[in-house]
């Protein structure tokens, strides 16, 4: 491969634009937030003057009316749920995708377990408050009550994705079968709600509820088509990307070239990573997420994975000319996170793609950049770092072997010293920069710690860790 000539610097230092884009985040984040609680104590305000509290004085009236509580905050934050993942660009912006993900799994745990708990407490209060007759209620609800047999499939949807989202399931499945499945979750939403919409008081009582409900639900139906469905679709037809080259890196490690008539005009930064389904066959409706190993030039992209699955096996059969679907870009390890001059890149493995894509698009002096890098065997884009290390000063520090002990982020062979120590001795300053992190998500929390031990706040933690 050929070494890098020194790119054009770019406008991505800490300036008064960037400076305003993180307070634009930051104050979507805490609408964000702040409209959730507000939902669900408006929710259960009505919940209140609908005589909730009142029904709580007698044992069956209780139960019925804790089960309505329960299921109107589960109703609330299932939709939630689904426009957290739903791809809308304030919030990809604001959050990033691994904030994102961590959310929408407390989200949809949260949900499912009130979920649980509604049908638990409506079914008993149903049944007289009679453990012995809550089969057959339950039965009879599902059987007469108009939309629930929809809500039991909602439901079994909902629970199979929620088992699925467990780690130690994660671990046992392919990232294709955990994606397939994880599709249900949409399904069972749409299938778990609407006997609510039709016949819960709680959703029809005034016309304030109900235009509340229909129009959360709406907006994330909504969100979901737009930005998941229509948006991509339409990038895909306008760009028409293709594949240019597949070349081997070496320790099963592959990169793939792409071009496009119109990829200048691609909204794409450096560390941003996009979904991608290769039309070459078998599985190419199943989209697999990619960060870009080089900045954009405007006229090509570059993607470099490790085969680890059937997916990236796939990457090194592709030829030249495989037209290629994309979803994105995603993801705030980028320069729209940046707040100070000086930054650190942190990262093991093929976690390095996003981290050298930055190093060659961030604008810095000589001195101001360091990558730290751990990795086993020959490290990866070596002959370019070097060419960024002498054309641009970024400094590289290669932590060889694999990860010494769990609870370090350091390889083996970079002796006996302790992670805080190294980190500060290497970068004295981390404190004051903005950290950049790619990798296993374990790893990436060992990482989080020691930075959090040196002083570094959590806004300036940037991460994207891999490893579904």
């Amino acid at each position: 491969m050929t070494a890098l000539a020194a790119p054009p610097r770019r406008a991505s230092a800490p300036t008064a634009v960037t400076g305003a884009r993180a307070r634009l985040d930051a104050g979507v984040r805490l609408g964000s937030l702040g409209g959730l609680w507000a939902s669900l104590l408006l929710v259960s305000y009505w919940w209140a003057t609908g005589g909730g509290f009142q029904q709580l004085a007698g044992w069956e009236a209780g139960l019925t009316s804790t089960g309505r509580l329960t299921g109107l905050l589960a109703a609330d934050l299932l939709l939630v749920q689904v426009l957290l993942m739903s791809r809308l660009p304030a919030l990809e912006h604001a959050f990033g995708q691994d904030r994102l993900a961590r959310l929408h799994r407390l989200v949809g745990f949260t949900s499912f377990t009130l979920l649980l708990a509604h049908i638990v407490l409506i079914t008993w209060g149903y049944a007289a408050g009679q453990l012995a007759r809550t089969p057959a209620t339950l039965w009879q609800l599902t059987v007469d009550y108009p939309g629930m047999l929809l809500a039991v499939a909602g439901t079994v949807c909902l629970a199979m994705v929620v088992v699925t989202s467990v780690k130690a399931a994660r671990r046992a499945l392919r990232y294709e079968s955990w994606h397939l499945l994880h599709l249900y979750a949409y399904l069972g939403v749409g299938l778990a709600l609407p006997h609510q919409l039709w016949t819960g008081q709680d959703f029809l009582a005034s016309t304030a509820r109900t235009v509340f409900w229909w129009g959360l639900w709406i907006l994330s139906a909504g969100a979901v088509l737009i930005w998941r469905v229509a948006l991509p679709l339409w990038r895909s037809a306008r760009y028409r990307i293709r594949v240019t080259a597949v070349v081997p890196e070496g320790n099963g490690i592959v990169s793939v070239y792409m071009a496009s008539r119109r990829t200048a005009q691609l909204p794409a930064e450096a560390g941003q990573f996009f979904n991608f389904r290769f039309l070459s066959g078998r599985g190419w409706t199943r989209a697999h997420p990619y960060s870009l190993s080089a900045a954009p030039d405007g006229r090509s992209l570059r993607i470099t994975a490790k085969v680890v699955g059937d997916g990236s096996a796939a990457l090194r059969l592709l030829r030249p000319g495989t037209r290629v679907l994309v979803e994105g870009p995603y993801g705030r390890l980028s320069a729209r996170a940046r707040t100070r001059r000086r930054v650190a890149l942190i990262g093991a493995g093929v976690g390095i793609t996003p981290l050298r894509a930055l190093a060659e698009e961030l604008d810095y002096a000589p001195g101001d950049a360091v990558l730290l890098y751990r990795y086993s065997g020959r490290p990866l884009f070596e002959r370019e770092l070097t060419t960024l290390a002498a054309d641009r000063g970024l400094d590289v520090v290669g932590l060889p072997g694999h990860r010494r002990a769990p609870g370090s982020w350091l390889g083996e062979g970079v002796g006996p010293v302790d992670d805080l120590t190294a980190l500060r001795y290497w970068v004295p300053d981390i404190a004051d920069r903005d950290v950049y992190v790619c990798g296993p998500e374990a790893w990436a929390d060992d990482v989080r710690r020691t930075t959090e031990a040196a002083g570094l706040p959590a806004d300036r933690f940037h991460v994207e860790s891999f490893g579904w």
